[in-house]
């Protein structure tokens, strides 16, 4: 048996009683042959009263320290993981980000893995015990300061760690029973998928599915990691990512589904710049002030330009939490660029179809639209690439918009109602 990496998200570890749960499913794992490496996150809902408490202490808290103190929640999981393992008989070893050898840039708050050195991993394992490692941080290459990686980081630190270890499997453990075809929260009957590609799996986790981050995902199809989607909380077999279906579902894939499922995004806002002049280099220079102020864009529309005036709208979407920022920093550049205003709406939606085989089916657009009006739902903006179609609506209509789109393209599932046993699906 070879080696595995296990991911426990927060709500995992949430209390004693889950750590406890925990350490006795790593032990099996070890009991069955494998050597066994650990990430964690957070215990329950720390990282937010981490934060909280840093805002009180400072509106704007230095990302040096900031991130020393958001790390403090892993350390605590991973201790204390560590030691319930013991406690059933196993050796087991913790380490931070930096122990395990994840080094990283210098952006805190939003680092990004440049490599991983896990010499002190190996050395644990090859002594047979249990390696521990807390996830979303690690140290930046140049300062040796203290990182953290962003949101869906410990998901990242465990398929990089596996990457390194060339591990067999990924395991991300969470508090559903795999990836569905729309977050169970929303759409009850949403289905279970048993396999997915890291294609769609990425369309997916890009329009807003929270099982999966994006960078987690692309980390995976890189170094080709199958990752094994499951649930702590119980023993169901889970959803596989991977390039082809994996062996212990003694499947073939024959003809992929056409949709692979639903996702929506309520995270996002948007800002319309109004009164650009319609001459080449103004959307360059609108994006280029944007992009100075390190801040990453979804889906973006130009208007067609009024022939009296020469000046067009554009209209682009962004994380809410990017949204002050980027205001400011097309102001600063607006009597260079010379659009006339800006306009910022957060009560918007994206719902997203995602399925590699609405390539090869005519129709599927017609039918996602016709859903949508039916449902009485207004859309604002289109995007699409080979296998999804975005839409960006209301903020109130996007669980219509999810359930109507689910049930019209035969989606939902004929068994019991999803189960979530607690948390917020990761």
């Amino acid at each position: 048996m070879g080696l595995v990496v296990q991911k426990y998200g927060g709500s995992s570890v949430a209390d004693a009683e889950g750590i406890k749960r925990v350490a006795k499913r790593i032990v099996d794992a070890k009991k069955n042959g494998h050597q066994v490496v650990v990430v964690v996150s957070a215990m329950g809902d720390t990282t937010d009263e981490l934060i909280d408490l840093a805002e009180q202490v400072s509106p704007i808290p230095a990302g040096r320290e900031f991130d020393m103190l958001l790390t403090a929640g892993e350390r605590i999981s991973m201790a204390l993981l560590a030691m319930a393992i013991k406690n059933l008989g196993h050796e087991a070893q913790s380490f931070t980000g930096s122990q395990a050898g994840v080094i990283t840039d210098s952006v805190h708050n939003k680092a990004r893995i440049i490599d991983v050195t896990p010499g002190r991993i190996r050395t644990a394992l090859d002594e047979g015990n249990i390696a521990i490692v807390a996830g979303f941080q690690g140290v930046s290459q140049d300062k040796k300061d203290i990182t953290t990686l962003g949101r869906g980081g410990s998901d990242t630190t465990a398929v990089a760690l596996a990457a390194a270890l060339d591990a067999e499997v990924c395991e991300i453990y969470t508090d559903v029973d795999g990836v569905f075809t729309a977050d169970p929260r929303v759409v009850k009957k949403a289905k279970k998928i048993d396999w997915i590609s890291f294609e769609d799996m990425l369309e997916l986790a890009a329009s807003g599915s929270k099982v999966l981050l994006h960078r987690c995902v692309e980390y995976a199809r890189r170094y080709n990691i199958p990752i094994h989607v499951r649930s702590s909380f119980s023993g169901l077999q889970g959803t596989w990512v991977s390039n082809e279906p994996h062996a212990e579902q003694g499947a073939r894939k024959v003809e992929q589904a056409i949709i692979s499922g639903v996702a929506h995004d309520t995270s996002e806002a948007k800002i319309t710049v109004v009164g650009v002049p319609d001459k080449p280099g103004e959307a360059a220079a609108i994006f280029r002030a944007v992009a100075d102020a390190e801040i990453n864009i979804d889906m973006i529309v130009q208007n067609v330009s009024a022939a009296s005036t020469g000046l067009t709208d554009i209209s682009f979407t962004l994380p809410k939490a990017e949204g002050r920022k980027a205001i400011d920093a097309l102001e600063k550049a607006k009597a260079a660029i010379g659009f006339e205003s800006l306009r910022y709406d957060d009560q918007i939606g994206k719902i997203s179809l995602v399925g590699a085989g609405m390539k090869t089916n005519p129709g599927v657009t017609a039918s996602f639209f016709q859903a949508l009006s039916d449902a009485g739902v207004n859309i604002e903006l289109i995007s699409t690439s080979e296998i999804r179609i975005s839409v960006v609506t209301r903020a109130d209509d996007v669980n219509e918009a999810v359930t109507a789109v689910h049930t019209a393209f035969g989606l939902d599932s004929d068994s019991d109602e999803a189960v979530v046993y607690g948390g917020t699906g990761r």
